[in-house]
């Protein structure tokens, strides 16, 4: 019966806390009343966007806090967010419009990575700071991120924290320098390109299609369209106790099955129409012929009634003891539902994506107690208090709105080029013409980029890619340098008549006496050196007519085949160009990489160097002029 079967894993979380500015008029005792008050207030401004919304997993939510240890009292929520990243990027959006309308409130936010704002601007960051002493730097304040230096890095900020700084602390930092503490123009770009399009992008991020669904979870839907969610997630999710409960239908009988439309979003949409599933033939949800012209949308809505089916389940048996709690709002419910009337939200009516709704106080306590009840619980709630006809039901089928197409399930390779230049926002950076690319570029980068590579100092951290073509040259002492070679080798070895080494020589350096450094006298490394250099002559003398030496091109190498012939190299060798061959050899590698991701392409972007297309395939090597 189950083909992919899902399992439960670690979500992906974002946290989100609200801070108030340190005000010394304020008395300790009055923040918990403030606060609450800005939860009111804020929720009421964001009700026209979120109660559309359909969330992932949980929505966006905010509650009181008090004080704990080092951290004051603030306002704080959570959100897991799933498989769906856009939820987070939307809260970051949420979180950055509250500061601004809020200026009083500072707000930090983080999730299972830490500080992902500065994962997205990475390129930008400067190097000081880094994941070991990024907590409590990062903030929004008055719709901007702020980041807090370290000592040294500005004059305008006195007192800086060396060590991580304490939430207080940083907040009167905020405070009383918010332009010395805004992060840079680079960084603060690469986060509003993220959240770029709110709230106007949720649109596109929705579809609509036509599901065969049981007239129950048609009036579900009717009333809280966002439930879909949760049933796509039950479903997804689903393991062998939650099929038990869909081997015979009790709440949701297919019998009772209209022809409806669904909003869903694009993740949602495809994570139910990727599963492979074939219902119990008990079920009573059998499936049309593949050809039938209506099979996605019997087997969409066969796959969302096991999602409904799944969350009633889960909390049928102790539904009845909770129901009381549903019926009667809480007290802080009263208090949004006033506030809501005192901004007039319901006289001037909903506007929402180019779309006004008709506000009524049953779509807002549908928003407000889903931070209170299951899924589960908001179904059988909704089945029990709505009446539905299924006749009126079965009329409507007539006048569907038409589906949207979902041909962006299946992207074609230069689409995904295209997403991934957008998203590696290389996009503005590409040439005009693929001749004025190619004429325009100076092949002397790839080399000045290596160069510059090779001579950079790396530590136990790794390698350091060259960032700054303006950096300072690393200084070299060369005295030091063989000051500490002389002490190491010692002596000048005595001169051999021979520039061959026999076996002798061989077992003598391996001796335990010659090893023995701390008993050798010291001596000049100027004789070593020139040793070294008449022996790495000779190989080079030996090398330079094999197969080896030949595949290098030489500063002075001729076209002339009769000039090779004569001998004429015999007498020296020729040094070798080690630019061209370097360009050489990596343009030879780039070249067989067929467009493809490999180590030449993958080390020249890591330098900022990008090399256009090969539109000549006849030549593997460049042409010397």
């Amino acid at each position: 019966m189950e083909e992919n079967m899902k399992f439960a894993t670690v979500e992906d979380a974002v946290e989100y806390r609200l801070f108030l500015i340190p005000d010394e008029a304020r008395e300790p005792e009055e923040h918990k009343e403030i606060l609450q008050k800005y939860v009111e207030r804020i929720m009421t401004w964001l009700a026209p966007m979120l109660v559309p919304y359909i969330w992932q997993n949980q929505p966006f939510n905010l509650k009181y806090k008090p004080g704990k240890g080092g951290v004051p009292a603030h306002i704080y929520g959570m959100t897991k967010f799933g498989d769906n990243i856009e939820d987070e990027w939307f809260i970051v959006y949420i979180i950055k419009q509250i500061t601004k309308e809020f200026p009083e409130l500072v707000a930090r936010i983080e999730d299972n990575d830490g500080e992902f704002l500065l994962i997205e601007a990475a390129d930008f960051v400067p190097k000081w700071l880094e994941p070991d002493n990024s907590d409590n730097r990062v903030f929004f304040h008055r719709g901007e991120l702020c980041i807090i230096p370290v000592p040294g890095k500005t004059k305008a900020v006195p007192s800086l924290p060396a060590t991580t700084p304490t939430i207080p602390l940083a907040l009167s930092i905020i405070s009383a320098h918010p332009k010395e503490v805004l992060a840079s123009e680079a960084i603060r770009a690469a986060v509003n390109r993220r959240i770029r399009g709110y709230p106007g992008k949720i649109q596109a991020s929705l579809h609509q299609a036509h599901c065969f669904l049981p007239a129950g979870i048609v009036a579900v839907l009717k009333q809280r369209p966002r439930l879909v969610a949760a049933a796509v997630q039950a479903f997804y999710l689903r393991d062998p106790i939650d099929l038990r409960a869909c081997r015979v239908f009790k709440t949701f009988l297919p019998e009772t099955r209209v022809m409806t439309s669904v909003t869903f979003t694009k993740c949602l949409y495809a994570q139910l129409v990727q599963q492979r599933f074939v219902p119990d033939r008990r079920s009573g949800y059998g499936l049309p012929s593949p050809s039938h012209p209506q099979y996605r949308a019997y087997e969409l809505g066969m796959k969302l009634a096991h999602g409904f089916e799944i969350l009633c389940s889960r909390c049928s048996a102790h539904f009845s003891d909770s129901r009381k709690s549903l019926v009667t709002p809480s007290p802080l419910w009263a208090s949004f539902l006033e506030s809501l009337k005192k901004n007039d939200y319901f006289k001037v009516g909903l506007v929402c994506f180019s779309r006004r709704v008709p506000p009524h106080p049953a779509s807002c306590l549908i928003f407000y107690s889903s931070l209170a009840m299951s899924p589960g619980e908001e179904v059988l709630t909704v089945l029990q208090t709505v009446p539905f006809d299924i006749e009126e039901l079965k009329k409507e089928e007539a006048i569907l709105p038409p589906e949207d197409d979902d041909q962006w399930l299946d992207l074609s390779p230069d689409q995904l080029d295209q997403l991934l230049q957008e998203a590696a926002s290389k996009k503005e950076l590409q040439p005009t013409s693929k001749e004025e690319e190619e004429q325009n570029y100076d092949l002397t980068q790839v080399s000045q980029s290596v160069k510059a590579f090779i001579s950079k100092v790396s530590t136990h951290r790794g390698a350091e890619l060259p960032r700054d073509a303006s950096e300072a040259p690393i200084t070299f002492d060369a005295d030091s340098f063989l000051n500490y070679f002389d002490k190491i080798l010692g002596p000048k070895a005595p001169e051999s008549d021979s520039d061959d080494l026999d076996e002798e020589d061989f077992e003598s350096l391996d001796s335990e006496e010659d090893l023995d450094l701390d008993t050798q006298e010291p001596g000049s490394l100027k004789g070593t050196l020139d040793s070294l250099k008449s022996y790495m002559a000779r190989m080079d003398q030996e090398l330079a007519h094999t197969s080896i030496g030949k595949s290098f091109t030489t500063r002075n190498q001729s076209t002339n085949s009769d000039e090779e012939d004569s001998g004429a190299g015999d007498c020296g060798v020729t040094p070798v160009d080690v630019d061209l061959n370097l360009v050489s050899n990596i343009l030879e590698s780039y070249s067989s990489q067929a467009g493809l991701a490999g180590p030449a392409s993958n080390l020249l972007q890591s330098m900022g160097v990008q090399l256009p297309d090969n539109s000549d395939h006849r030549h593997s090597k460049p042409v010397r002029d």
